[in-house]
């Protein structure tokens, strides 16, 4: 699935840009400013859009009880799209890239959204920083999201299942619960139980103690579900079917962007991945600005370019079905 070399014109470097793509000198300190403000905004946001729509839920069912069948099950599949705010916004502070000061990135990117979102902020920074230095390398920490593609139709879709059933959201919370158990990660995964009792409390608060269920029905069990499906689909969607390169065309896709998926999977332009790749230093809200200016050097082309994020899982579930070649799962 990688590009053919046609497709790769090299070059760079330009008065704009190094031989990686990156930015260089005064154009890069244009491209790397934090957005302070706009963050903060964005955190409130994310907290809108989850807690929020439970109070927004329980009110609708409360005032029209039958209601329900729809608001509900609705709501469910929105709290796992919550996810994908939650994890990006944690991702940025990961990167230190959410606020200027180093200190208050943590503490708020922490606590604000990394940990409700279990996610343990200092631990998910070092392995993440891993995969920036060399993507499909030897220390690659989400190999086993996106190696051994294209896969068959039906390996993805047993993939999917898991993911939906909960199986593979089981993994990650026992991997949770057993880091108690380390008296290194035991600090991490006492943040994020501290930020789960904070969570459910709010939810307490707006839903009462009649509606005790509004924690492990609309917050638990869809990062377990929802979420992993909309979670495997981005990542393959970045990474999948490709290769270790210093190339960074060769290790990240390019997909056109909408507003559906920008919505339900790639939020706060997470989805110009190949820029954040490129320079993993510029703030997600200047990364359609960096994408533009890799287009207009030539380097990255149409060629590249997925149409759509249903074209790209097509090509990633393209393996055929033989009776000699096992599917990978």
């Amino acid at each position: 699935m990688t590009p053919a070399p046609s497709l790769l014109p090299d070059v760079l470097p330009t008065e704009r840009l190094t031989a990686t793509g990156r930015p260089s000198g005064a154009v890069r300190n244009n491209f790397r400013r934090i957005h302070n403000a706009r963050n903060m905004a964005n955190i409130v946001s994310v907290w809108v859009q989850s807690f929020g729509l439970i109070a927004l839920s329980c009110w609708v069912t409360t005032q029209w009880p039958w209601s329900a069948l729809i608001v509900w099950p609705v709501t469910f599949l929105l709290m796992g799209r919550v996810f994908a705010l939650y994890a990006i916004l944690g991702h940025e502070a990961a990167h230190r890239l959410l606020f200027s000061n180093k200190r208050w990135n943590d503490l708020v990117g922490g606590w604000a959204v990394a940990y409700p979102g279990f996610v343990p902020l200092a631990a998910y920074r070092r392995g993440h920083m891993a995969h920036h230095r060399d993507e499909f390398g030897p220390n690659e920490p989400d190999l086993n999201l996106y190696e051994n593609y294209p896969i068959t139709r039906a390996s993805l879709w047993r993939k999917l299942r898991r993911d939906a059933l909960g199986l593979s959201g089981w993994k990650n919370l026992r991997g949770l619960l057993n880091a108690f158990r380390s008296p290194t990660a035991r600090p991490f995964a006492l943040r994020i139980l501290t930020a789960q009792i904070a969570v459910a409390a709010v939810m307490v608060a707006i839903g009462g103690w009649g509606r005790w269920w509004l924690w492990p029905l609309f917050w638990l069990a869809p990062w377990m579900t929802v979420w992993r499906v909309l979670n495997r689909l981005r990542a393959i969607a970045e990474h999948g079917g490709l290769m270790r390169s210093e190339d960074r065309r060769l290790t990240t896709h390019v997909v056109r962007q909408s507003l559906t998926a920008r919505f339900w999977i790639v939020p706060f332009n997470t989805g110009w991945h190949l820029a954040h790749h490129v320079d993993a230093g510029v703030p997600f809200q200047d990364l359609p600005r960096l994408h533009r200016e890799l287009v207009g050097a030539g380097w990255v082309t149409t060629g590249i370019e997925y149409p759509n994020y249903r074209a790209l899982w097509r090509a990633l579930a393209s393996a055929p079905e033989t009776d000699r070649t096992p599917s990978v799962d």
